[in-house]
């Protein structure tokens, strides 16, 4: 398997992997938006809430506050030694006392642990002139199989990766260049090529405007350009590394439960 990086930053990356099937790749797609586990509001408890939404529409929005998550220090609330009932382990404190006029932001919550705060500031209320809000929230770990809050994985897909072939019989004559409509074709010492394979969309107007077939615009059969973006709970780094692990993981656990049926 090579990877080759194309773009990167700490919420979103993009890459060519090659050497791969499409099935490891979907994969690895499904491992980030629904195995990774994260940090979300699972429990709310209202003091006071003299806002316009009803407590059940509060609730759903903070829940949906995407929360910075160290994996090292949490554990899921199944896995932890109190069997689920709430510790330092596997649950933090969220607080929010809020008083209008104003607008009321994610970033306004004050956690009980200052690696776990909000990813991003998210506005979560507008409060007129003496309305409240005072409330205590609890952030478990889970996973996207639960619930869309546990979804650390956004935006994350695949597509083939193009692959343009030139005829040597091809004379130039610039109608698929001209008929790209993303500047992938140009012509070079009167032969045609392509800049960049990744930036076709395989639309095929270049063979469509070539009466003789000397351009073909297809897809290399193992090779994928990858797109993944993070909610901000984790640098993409971390929740790509851990995708890979997870296969790793369920691989194995496969192979164990296999071997014990052969036996």
């Amino acid at each position: 398997m090579n990877v080759e990086i194309v773009e990167l930053d700490d919420r979103k990356a993009k890459f060519v992997l090659s050497g791969v099937t499409h099935a490891f790749a979907n994969s690895l797609r499904r491992g980030m938006l629904a195995e990774i586990p994260t940090l979300a509001i699972d429990y709310v408890n209202i003091y006071d809430n003299t806002s316009v939404l009803f407590d059940e529409q509060l609730a759903l929005r903070l829940g949906l506050i995407p929360l910075t998550t160290d994996l090292d220090s949490y554990v899921l609330p199944s896995e932890c030694e109190c069997g689920g009932e709430g510790c330092p382990q596997c649950q933090v404190s969220i607080t929010l006392s809020v008083e209008g006029p104003k607008i009321a932001y994610s970033t306004e919550l004050v956690s009980a642990d200052p690696s776990v705060v909000p990813a991003e500031s998210v506005p979560i209320i507008k409060l007129a002139e003496g309305q409240r809000i005072s409330l205590e929230a609890i952030a478990r770990l889970g996973t996207g199989h639960d619930h869309a809050k546990w979804q650390a994985g956004i935006a994350c897909g695949y597509k083939n990766m193009p692959r343009i072939t030139v005829s040597e019989e091809c004379d130039a004559c610039g109608m698929c260049v001209d008929a790209c409509p993303r500047d992938v074709l140009v012509i070079a010492d009167e032969i045609v090529e392509a800049v960049d394979e990744r930036a076709c969309s395989l639309c095929r107007l270049c063979e469509d405007v070539c009466e003789l077939d000397w351009i073909k615009a297809g897809t290399y059969p193992d090779s994928v350009i990858f797109t993944a973006e993070s909610d901000g709970s984790m640098p993409v780094t971390e929740l790509i590394i851990r995708s890979v692990d997870n296969i790793k993981e369920r691989a194995t656990a496969l192979d164990e439960y296999l071997g014990i049926i052969d036996a």
